[in-house]
């Protein structure tokens, strides 16, 4: 299956270049600081970066005593990126649709991904491989657009007629899977899910939920332009949780996570 690679777009790519996230790295990012918190130990853990973009998470956690760091994305603009910034001799770098990967049973201890899972048509089945590739009680924290955000589709506010704010538009809740966004002025295809959806989907593949955030921006943010608004709706949630330890680890022996 053909898998969408905005990224790889250089009007798109460029515009993406210019955020302060791409250019400031973890710290032009409103939602870091809530994320950080809630990141395991990583001396002598063997991490996963499903989505890794520039390779900040990744050189986050070789910085922070990782063995082993694979990060994977589908763009190759971002891995040459990743390659420029955050190359490290325990961080290697794959080019691939995280759909497609395919790792021995209980290869990594650090499962990541920042706001890229709503990318993903078929959430369920990536679980369950993320299930699989982490060790017994290993760790999974993730980012994604929140469903309030997701759920009407355009990711834009309803403004009045002098073009100030009104609202942020929820509808069609219920109906899961692909949305038309805008972002960055163009437009993307994104897949909205139910926070039931996530959460039961990580239950049901074996995990215990650990911390549930839905980040507000930070207040010495609030005056980067059309950051305060972020305070009127949830804009992403992060989620910690755990594969639990009461599992068999058959099949491990020998295998190198990046062979």
């Amino acid at each position: 299956m053909a898998r969408e690679n905005r990224y790889d777009d250089e009007v798109f790519f460029t515009k993406y270049s210019e955020m302060d996230r791409s250019r400031k790295g973890l710290a032009g990012a409103g939602e870091w600081r809530e994320f950080e918190r809630l990141l395991p130990p990583f001396a002598g853990k063997r991490v996963l970066d499903l989505g890794c973009g520039y390779g900040w998470h990744c050189a986050y956690a070789a910085e922070h005593g990782a063995a082993q760091v694979l990060g994977v994305d589908i763009s190759e603009q971002m891995l040459a990126e990743a390659c420029r910034r955050n190359a490290a001799p325990a961080i290697t770098y794959k080019r691939a649709a995280m759909e497609d990967l395919a790792f021995p049973n209980g290869a990594f201890d650090v499962v990541l991904s920042s706001l890229a899972f709503h990318y993903v048509r078929d959430f369920g089945p990536l679980v369950a491989n993320i299930a699989r590739w982490l060790a017994p009680g290993g760790d999974f924290v993730f980012s994604v657009e929140h469903p309030v955000f997701t759920a009407e589709g355009s990711q834009d506010w309803i403004y009045d007629e002098d073009g100030r704010i009104s609202h942020f538009p929820v509808d069609n809740y219920y109906y899961e899977g692909e949305r038309d966004a805008v972002f960055l002025g163009e437009h993307v295809v994104k897949y909205h899910r139910t926070l039931t959806t996530y959460i039961d989907t990580l239950l049901t593949s074996g995990f215990e939920i650990i911390r549930l955030v839905e980040p507000e921006p930070p207040r010495d943010m609030w005056d980067i332009p059309g950051m305060v608004d972020e305070m009127r709706r949830p804009m992403m949630l992060l989620v910690k949780a755990r594969r639990s330890p009461h599992v068999s680890r058959c099949g491990m022996a020998g295998v190198s996570a990046l062979s």
